[in-house]
């Protein structure tokens, strides 16, 4: 059984940055795909950003293109996502998630693409 935790979320002013973490547990995700989503209140979920089990594909929504960084570190099965220069429209849960299939693109951007997910973490940027 897969666990994803994710953490790093929190009140911060707009102009700052936050680094989430998602600490995944159960079995390695070194081959997998992991993506964030974000939920704002009243909104669907939307994808944030993707990158692939070697690291070498990153993909981005247009809206994070610039000011979000995604990353992974195998060895200690934990994905990141760095967010600079917070706006308060950056308001939203974010999730983190894994595809089930390995070794895939890496480029999947529909939440229906993604067979596991964390519970979310906050993010609420103050103007």
């Amino acid at each position: 059984q897969v666990q994803l935790v994710e953490s790093g979320g929190g009140l911060v002013q707009a102009g700052g940055s936050l680094r989430l973490s998602c600490a995944a547990s159960g079995r390695s995700l070194r081959m997998n795909t992991m993506g964030w989503f974000r939920q704002a209140p009243g909104k669907e979920r939307e994808f944030v950003a993707s990158i692939d089990w070697t690291a070498n594909t990153r993909h981005y929504a247009d809206s994070a293109k610039g000011r979000f960084t995604i990353s992974r570190d195998n060895f200690n099965n934990t994905l990141y996502l760095e967010i600079n220069s917070l706006d308060p429209e950056d308001t939203a849960v974010y999730y983190c998630a894994a595809v089930r299939l390995i070794m895939s693109r890496g480029t999947e951007t529909r939440p229906s693409d993604y067979d596991y997910w964390g519970q979310g973490t906050q993010v609420t940027v103050a103007s």
